[in-house]
């Protein structure tokens, strides 16, 4: 049978997750033919032994439309989706964290929007949190000084709603409408294929995190059209696995070793110098302010510190440093 969409779904200790969200597939299917890849990066939970006795997924288990590929070792978010681009060959990638329930009509949605136009590489639901609120999931892509000095020190409530939305996306934007982005989340995300082969997967130089910057930002550049679908809608139970692994602090020191990745990849060294200078001078004046107000500083010391070395690598042209998350 000929697959037109493959949803790939990578897990690492998802638990009962990730058998909730191939149950969320199955129930919204599309009416296209399907499969489900699931990729596991060594998990030690049960979560494998879950999904196989789920009887939502059984049917799909005898057809073999159900696959499961288990990595001997955690090869990170990334290369584990770029195994699954290897394996399939449908027209359609729809990406899946396994946290996420995929709501009726969603599927057939983003594929609309795909085939409305052969240049749409990539399209982006509206994200949910558990409890209705909106998930932010557009973003300016890549930052700048500018941008950062805005957003950190709270300037851009002097600017109107209106443009604040237009010109900082993120939690300023409503996400309530169509429209081009440069850059949308891989929690969920479908992928159109002949994209994939002409531009190619994940950096896998990226563990965790800011990989889906990398991998927008090139797809934009090589003239791709990214877009966000209001009408198609996802649940994301946001960092259900990564907590499993660090605490908020830890992750959040992974997530800026990310970030100065991305940037230190993609933007020029002025660029790159200019956006450090903005994030260690903006987060120097947040933990003064704090330490004034009597408030915990433990994170944005944290934070001050690591922005400072990177603005140090930045100056002196180091390399990026080595992925941490791998650790």
């Amino acid at each position: 049978m000929t697959l037109d969409l493959s949803v790939i779904i990578v897990n690492w200790n998802g638990g009962d997750l990730l058998r909730r969200s191939v149950a969320s597939v199955v129930t919204a299917a599309p009416a296209i033919p399907y499969e489900i890849l699931v990729v596991d990066n060594a998990s030690a939970d049960d979560s494998l032994a879950g999904l196989r006795r789920d009887p939502a997924a059984s049917p799909l288990i005898r057809d073999g439309r159900l696959r499961v590929v288990e990595n001997a070792d955690n090869r990170g978010f990334g290369a584990a989706n770029n195994h699954a681009f290897q394996l399939s060959r449908s027209p359609f990638l729809l990406l899946l964290n396994p946290d996420t329930i995929v709501t009726p009509g969603a599927i057939e949605s983003l594929i609309a929007v795909l085939r409305s136009d052969p240049r749409i590489a990539m399209c982006g639901p509206r994200l949910l949190n558990a409890d209705g609120s909106v998930q932010i999931s557009v973003w300016r892509n890549p930052p700048a000084a500018w941008e950062i000095v805005l957003s950190n020190l709270r300037l851009y409530k002097l600017l109107p709603r209106s443009i604040r939305g237009a010109l900082l996306l993120g939690p300023h934007w409503p996400h309530d409408r169509r429209r081009n982005v440069r850059m949308l989340s891989a929690a969920a995300l479908m992928v159109r294929r002949e994209a994939v082969d002409a531009v190619g997967g994940f950096d896998e130089r990226f563990h965790m995190y800011a990989e889906d910057n990398e991998w927008c930002l090139r797809m934009a550049r090589a003239g791709w059209l990214l877009v966000f679908e209001p009408a198609a809608v996802v649940r994301h139970d946001e960092a259900q696995s990564s907590l499993k692994r660090w605490n908020s602090l830890e992750k959040r020191r992974l997530q800026l070793e990310s970030s100065y990745l991305f940037q230190r990849l993609s933007v020029p060294r002025r660029h790159l110098i200019a956006n450090q200078l903005a994030l260690c001078a903006t987060a120097w004046l947040q933990c003064g302010w704090r330490r004034i107000r009597g408030v915990d500083t433990t994170e944005m010391a944290m934070v001050t510190r690591v922005h400072a070395r990177h603005l140090t690598q930045a100056l002196r042209g180091q390399p990026p440093p080595e992925d941490r998350t791998r650790s």
